[in-house]
């Protein structure tokens, strides 16, 4: 078949082995290993390969140029709140990644005004007294549980720049809105995708539920008066042609923003602290630029932490906080010469883009150099490294994300030291967002 002079085929036909179990499909064969399952995908199919689960034939875009290809949408072909409101779509519609066309245009350009630099400069000087008071109860321990230690560090920091200082309402007040983010985020691994009792999505619903209580009641008082947290910002915000966010679309943003601030910077900085701790001279090589520093570097200080910045990018590679994008075919399209028929659910592989030996010299090891001066090996393919999407679409956190990230390294460098052993490799959960299921101990003691 031709279209447009140009000749095409069909999406694969799915081998038989490949299908999985009736109904469920591949969920738990992804959920195990995505990076083997897509690697599988790729050797059998090439970039764009079958996909079969809860009972719809999808297609899964493998390597940088079918992934690139969606990302950029030249067509508008590819939407994304039909796919991810299949996934979290109750828990956290109006949120920047669940809107598309011009209504996400419209809203992107709003909230553009919210992370310009001036702001992001106010924003890192919150940044630093928040990351002191986070950390001020960790104490030295052979067993330290990093990752759920930093997950809470990343919900304080939130309450405080985008909450203004909510934590003051209680930590038991904010494990309650930690777990109803934890129920929201888990939702997308599940099977029942209804308001059913006991299930992911019934935990997930009385998730949506606690963190709409728990903004709509501060949305007065920022409402009323302006002041430089995120929240604030939101509710003052407006373009030069007066457009404003309506109350519920502050709601909408802040959940997603709040979730999207704190889990994916927990992922990527536990990361980093289980390489430096099983590559001491690493280690030490970005403690000695923390070091250089003063106890609260501006913005463009934290921005020339340079070994820093190499480590962070490398562990984004090698665990891409969120390893899978979707997308759902609005019109007819193609990808790499494969037709994608109108309503076809796309998976994104970009985790697997990042790992390909055509791109990444020994893409397993870590290794930051490779993002050095002299080497850019992320400049291979324009979508080699993805792990912020890309397009319309692309995080618009993504310069706020990395100050938090370099902000608590800088000051956990200039606190502790720690190790890991080098034959660990953490257990990971991939049914929603990666997380190590261990709670990935390290051995922290005080500088």
């Amino acid at each position: 078949m031709t279209v447009e002079g140009v000749e095409t085929r069909a999406i694969p036909a799915q081998r038989r082995d490949d299908r999985g179990l009736p109904w469920i499909g591949q969920l738990f064969a992804y959920a195990k290993d995505p990076v083997a399952f897509y690697r599988r995908g790729w050797e059998r199919y090439g970039p764009v390969a079958p996909f079969h689960v809860l009972g719809k034939n999808s297609a899964m875009l493998l390597g940088p140029d079918a992934c690139g290809e969606a990302l950029l949408n030249k067509d508008k072909a590819f939407a994304n709140e039909p796919a991810w409101a299949q996934l979290v779509g109750p828990f956290f519609h109006g949120g920047l990644m669940l809107i598309d066309f011009d209504e996400h245009k419209a809203h992107r350009r709003i909230m553009q005004q919210a992370f310009t630099r001036e702001r992001l400069a106010a924003y890192t000087r919150r940044l630093h007294p928040a990351i002191e008071h986070g950390m001020a109860g960790w104490e030295e321990d052979a067993d330290f549980p990093s990752y759920w230690k930093l997950k809470q560090l990343t919900l304080d920091i939130a309450a405080d720049l985008f909450m203004g200082g909510a934590r003051d309402t209680g930590q038991a007040e904010m494990d309650r809105v930690n777990k109803a983010f934890i129920a929201c985020v888990q939702a997308a691994a599940g099977v029942v995708r209804a308001e059913v009792p006991f299930t992911r999505w019934g935990r997930a619903y009385r998730g949506r539920k606690v963190l709409e209580e728990f903004l709509r009641h501060y949305l007065p008082a920022k409402r009323a008066e302006q002041t430089d947290d995120i929240f604030s910002v939101l509710c003052h915000i407006e373009t030069e042609d007066g457009e404003r966010f309506t109350d519920d679309d502050v709601v909408n943003h802040m959940i997603f923003l709040m979730m999207a601030a704190h889990d994916t910077s927990t992922v990527t900085t536990s990361t980093i602290l289980q390489h430096l701790g099983q590559h001491p001279d690493w280690q030490e090589r970005c403690r000695a630029e923390a070091l250089a520093l003063g106890p609260a570097p501006s913005m463009a200080e934290l921005e020339g932490l340079e070994s820093i910045d190499l480590v962070m990018r490398e562990a984004l590679r090698l665990r891409a906080p969120v390893p899978t994008l979707v997308r759902y075919a609005v019109k007819d399209t193609t990808v790499q010469g494969v037709r994608i028929p109108v309503g076809t659910q796309v998976l994104v592989g970009v985790q697997f883009s990042h790992l390909m030996d055509e791109y990444w010299t020994d893409p397993t090891a870590f290794d930051p150099d490779r993002f050095g001066p002299d080497r850019r090996e992320d400049r291979s393919h324009r979508y080699a490294w993805e792990p912020f999407g890309g397009g319309v679409h692309k995080c618009i956190g993504l310069y706020f994300a990395g100050l938090e990230i370099k902000a608590i390294m800088h000051r956990l460098l200039r606190t502790h030291r720690w190790t890991v052993d080098p034959a660990y490799v953490p257990p990971m959960d991939y049914h929603s967002l990666p997380f190590p299921k261990d709670g990935l101990p390290i051995a922290l003691t005080r500088r």
